[in-house]
Parts: C-alpha cells; structure tokens; sequence
C-alpha cells in the first residue's frame, strides 16, 4: 500500500506521458538509425519487446520520483534526474541487447550502440522538453496574471542570489502583487549582467538615475524591494532609504526567503532592519518537532512577546493553543490576527488573570497542555519602581501560580520569559523577575530527584530589551518624531541589548527544545546570546535617519536623565553563575546557585503575610534578604541635567 500513497491522478496522468515518452524515443530511435529500408525488417521484435520496456521505464521514474515532482517548478535538479533515469534505461537497453536479444534471437546486435545514443538523447529531450515547456507557460502566466492584475512595478535594492530567490518566488506564486523592473546590486560583478529576465543597471547608490531610465524606458517604479543583502553595513542602507524617499518611492523589505519559516511577504522597513548584527540563524526543524502536534498555553498571550509565541505556535503546527490574557482588547486583537492563519490549529482564547490562582489551575487542568510559555508579566522598570507590590502580585505570585497550574495539569515544561535585568538586579522588575526564576529553579531541582522517569521541567529564558515590543523605545522614539521631536534619550552613554521579537521567540521556543531533550536537569536558566550591546542615542539616531530626516537639524535629541531602577550597562552573567555552552547557536546557559524549595517557600510565605498587611517595607526587606546581589542604585549612574543633543 505504501508503493501506491504516491499515486495520486497527477501522478498518473505524468506517469502515462513519460510511458509515452519512452515508447517515442525507442520508436524514433529505430527509425532514425535504420531508416525506412531496415526498420520495416526490425519492427515486429520491437513492439514485442517495447510495452515490457515501458512497464519498466514507469518503475525507474517512479523510483527516481519524476511522477512526484512538479513540472511548474521544474529546474537543474528535475533535468539531471532526468539525464539519471535516461542513462539507466540506456544501460538497460544494452544490457538487453548485449545479453537477451542479440545473441539469441537476432544473431548480431538487435539495437546497437548508435541507437541506444539515440534514444538517450530523445529521452532526455522528451522528458524534460514537456516538462520545461510547461514551466515556461506557467512563468509566463503568472506574468500576464501579475499585469493584468495591476501588480505594482517595483525597483530591486540586493545581490543577484536574493533577486534570482524573490524571482523565483514571484514566478512560483508565493510573492504576488509586485513585478520587478530592474535590479540594483551592490556587488560589482553583478551590474551588466542579467538575472533571469532581470537588467542589472547599477549599484545601490544610483537609485535617482535608475528611476529616470526606467521612466523614460515607459517603466516607471513606484515602490523599492531591499532585500537582506541590501542591509549590510557596507550597503548604508540608512542612505539607500533616504534618498529612496527623496525620491518619493515607497519603501518596503523582503525577509530572507532561505531562513523564513512562512510564506514571505513585503513588510515596511522597520529599525530592526538596521540591527549592528545579524540575527541569529534558527533550526526550524528543531522547533517543529517540539511543537507539531502539541497542546500549548500562552499566558499573556495579547502582548508583544506573547502574540509573537502564539503566532510561531501556529506556524509549527501545534494542535491545540490556549491563550490567557487579561486585558480584552489585547486578546481580541490577538485572536483576530490569528484566525486568518490558523492553519488547522485549535485556538482558545480565554480572559483570565494569573494573579487568580483557582482561575488558572482550572483552566490549564481542563486543558491538559503538553507546554506553557509564560509570558505574562508587569516589565516597566519606572512604574514598578513606585508601585513594586503589583509587581510581587504579578511577577511573583502570577508565576507561582502558573508553575504550579502546569505542574498539577500535567505539562511536560513550563518555560517563564525573564530579563537579563534579574541580574544582579537594581531594580524591582529585576528583583521580582529574579526571585520567580528561584522559585522555578528550586522547583526544578526538587522535581529532578524523584523517580518518575517523565517529570516536568521549569526553565526560566532572559533576554533583553526588545526591539518594537509594547512599552519599547522605538514606539515612544517614532512617536517623538512624527511629532516633529525632540527625541527624548535618558543618557548619552546608556546602552542596552537589543534583539528582534521573532528572534527571541524563536530561542525561547529553541531553549524549551534543548530542556527537553537534555539528559539531566543540571540547567535550567537560559540567557540568549543578543551580541554587542547598543547605544541608545544611536538607535534613536538610526530612527530618525529611517524617517528620511537628519538628526540635530530636523530633529533634536534630548537627554533627560537616568530614572529609577534604570543602570547604564546591562549585565549578562555574574561570577556566582558561570555561563555554559549547550551546542545551540544564540543560547547560553547559566547555572547559578539553586536555592533549597524549603527556603524558597519560607520567603513565600512571609511575601504573602506582608502582602496582605500591605506592609511594603517588610516585602522589600523580604525580597533583600532572598536576593543578597540585590542593591539600590543611589550610588552609581547618577541622573544628569536635561541636556540637548550637540549632533
């Protein structure tokens, strides 16, 4: 039954045509070889022989999968699959001739080398000339569909590898709505030169001069395409987007079509594109084995960070997702986003608070999740700063509570979003954060010494700030500008790590993967690798410069001072947690000093009894006394004076 799986009437009909194929190439063959005077003489043995030949020519392109393989994506590699079968049955041939016929009916050779040189040349061409034929007729179709359709005409900014993939792409379907006019490369060798179809007319800094040619040409752009290779630092794709603008085009980017998991489609250029690193490179594969098929809950699941799990959930073909949130709107919005690409997912969208613990454990023990990404959480450093106990209720107790949910639901792993400010923390986000990651490390720990062979596990993933996130700086940035400024910056020195929301969602999903599947519970915080750290000021420069506008002239940046529970440089590993390579590209793992659960659970309590007597002094003198690296920042980075930027 498994032969037949394959077999599908698409199958058939181009198992019938290459059959065909065959027959014509052995028939032609003959009768160019032997001509009208001898192949009358040959012909009553041949069509003897031919229909056992043309069962067995099914075989091999069946074997070889040419009945499987599409014909509108027909390129190099169909062809020499095609040169492959043509030489088996050639060799066959002459194993036939050689062995069978020859020296036992015909009494000298029946097919001879000339013919069977042939009829491998009339099978390569009769099985790939269709075949190539059909591309063409397809590519030109979905030309006449893309004008016909008033596709927009668009500029390419990129190397000639990105044009020839999106080309590809459009040709195939999966890119619609654009048709690319001419290509702007940065490469030297490529300007000249042709890519399928595509003129090379210059580098990325003849854009202006590009645009007049095509419109005299009667080929006039309206829009650019930077694709990746177009936003290496040597491209200064800062000035590629300025003088676009000043050029009145619409600006827009291609993700790397080699590396996206969906379906790629043009986004705006946003800051993340103008990262001072390349992003970190994703084993999907990995994450779609953790995930297809698996039950998932998503708590906070309307915020940045949530939405963007929720959303790579789907992708990686989980079953079912139930996503918490407490805020309507956020949920709303959410869930909306995501039944236009479901794809066959279950998803289930529940209001719910993580601060109500009855609430939780319901719905994640009716639920039954195989994982729980734990995103929810309070982050803003300067509003916990002054209202810390909603972050103990939130970020300590919410995690508690979810912790122990997924526990008695009977999850394989609950993964909590932390920060890299729970390092040596200043702050209350980071004390509060901090303090959940003992609470599931003890936990953890305490799990990993009983004897169930299937325990649970409880990781906690830090990362830094992210860029675009709800409560980022690039949202308050942008707004500052489209204001008409200034650009408010807490310090000129301050720095932080930056990372993209897809990226860091993927390498919480990854170091799920890796807990998983490691052998032992010795780690179970994991901090993702975010590269150099960047200046704030110059982000805020970059977003300016992204606006088409010159920062100082057109927009001032203002620095205001450092605000509470803020510190200059963030850290990443303390000398009390050495880092730990796990063999993952991105991921680090720490192993910090895991604290006993008994201990763990006597702060608890003592949290909970000045919680409910609103006594804050004693919760702060609490949260100290777990968290001895803890020290306010009234020593270092003191605020400065507003001042304007000198740029």
């Amino acid at each position: 039954m498994k032969f037949f799986r394959g077999l599908t009437k698409r199958s058939l009909l181009i198992g019938l045509h290459d059959a065909l194929a065959t027959a014509a190439a052995v028939y032609l063959s003959f009768l160019l070889r032997f001509g009208e005077t001898d192949f009358p003489e040959r012909l009553p043995l041949l069509l003897v022989i031919l229909p056992y030949f043309v069962v067995f020519s099914v075989v091999v392109c069946y074997v070889f999968r040419l009945t499987t393989t599409k014909w509108r994506f027909t390129s190099l590699p169909e062809i020499l699959n095609i040169v492959k079968v043509s030489s088996i049955l050639s060799i066959a041939l002459l194993v036939l001739d050689y062995i069978f016929v020859a020296p036992n009916v015909y009494g000298s050779f029946y097919f001879g080398k000339t013919t069977i040189v042939i009829y491998w040349l009339l099978e390569i061409a009769l099985l790939s000339g269709s075949r190539l034929i059909y591309r063409y007729y397809r590519t030109a179709r979905t030309r006449t569909r893309a004008l016909s359709a008033n596709a927009t005409p668009v500029l390419l900014l990129g190397n000639a590898a990105d044009a020839e993939l999106l080309i590809r792409s459009i040709e195939s379907g999966a890119v619609r709505q654009i048709w690319p006019m001419a290509l702007l490369s940065p490469s030297l060798a490529d300007r000249g030169q042709m890519i399928r179809g595509l003129p090379v007319i210059g580098g990325l800094d003849d854009i202006k001069e590009a645009v007049a040619l095509l419109s005299r040409r009667g080929k006039a752009v309206e829009r650019i395409v930077m694709m990746p290779s177009s936003f290496r630092d040597e491209s200064r794709p800062e000035h590629v987007i300025r003088e676009a603008r000043s050029a009145g085009l619409i600006v827009s980017r291609l993700p790397s079509l080699e590396d996206s998991y969906e379906q790629p489609r043009l986004t705006p250029v946003a800051v993340e594109d103008l990262l001072l690193r390349p992003t970190v490179k994703i084993d999907y594969g990995r994450l779609e084995d953790l995930v297809k098929g698996k039950s998932i809950v998503v708590t906070g699941g309307g915020g940045s960070i949530g939405a963007e799990i929720c959303n790579r959930i789907v992708a990686f073909g989980a079953a079912r997702l139930m996503i918490l949130e407490h805020s309507e709107p956020a949920l709303y919005a959410v869930m909306e986003t995501l039944s236009s690409r479901r794809n066959g997912v279950a998803i289930d969208g529940r209001i719910a608070d993580i601060r109500e613990r009855e609430r939780v454990v319901a719905l994640l023990g009716e639920f039954k999740p195989d994982i729980v990404f734990h995103a929810a959480a309070l982050k803003h450093v300067p509003i916990l700063e002054r209202d810390f106990g909603e972050g103990v209720k939130t970020n300590i107790f919410g995690t508690i509570n979810v912790a122990d949910a997924s526990l008695a639901a009977g999850a394989r792993a609950m993964v909590m979003i932390s920060t890299d400010k729970a390092i040596e923390p200043v702050s209350m986000l980071g004390l509060t954060k901090r303090f959940a990651e003992m609470y599931c490390q003890a936990r953890d720990h305490e799990l990993a010494r009983t004897a169930s062979a299937r325990q649970m596990r409880l990781i906690s993933v830090r990362f830094g700030n992210v860029l675009a996130s709800n409560g980022s700086v690039v949202p308050k940035f942008k707004a500052q500008i489209e204001a008409g400024g200034p650009v408010t910056v807490t310090h000129p020195d301050m720095v932080r790590y930056f990372m993209t929301i897809r990226e860091a969602c993927d390498l919480v999903i990854t170091s799920a993967s890796h807990a998983l599947s490691a052998a032992t519970h010795d780690v179970s915080v994991y901090v993702l690798n975010m590269g150099q750290p960047v200046r704030i000021a110059d982000l805020a420069e970059r977003l300016i410069r992204l606006s088409g506008l010159i920062p100082g002239e057109d927009i001032e940046i203002v620095y205001t001072g450092i605000r509470p529970g803020e510190r200059l440089h963030e850290i990443l590993f303390t000398p009390d947690e050495p880092p730990t390579t796990i063999g993952i590209e991105g991921i680090t793992a720490a192993k910090p000093d895991e604290p006993l659960m008994a201990s763990v659970q006597r702060w608890i309590e003592a949290l909970r009894d000045a919680e409910r007597a609103q006594d804050h002094d004693r919760v702060r003198a609490i949260l100290q006394g777990a968290i001895p690296e803890f020290r306010q920042r009234s020593e270092a980075n003191p605020p400065v004076e507003p001042i304007r930027s000198a740029l």
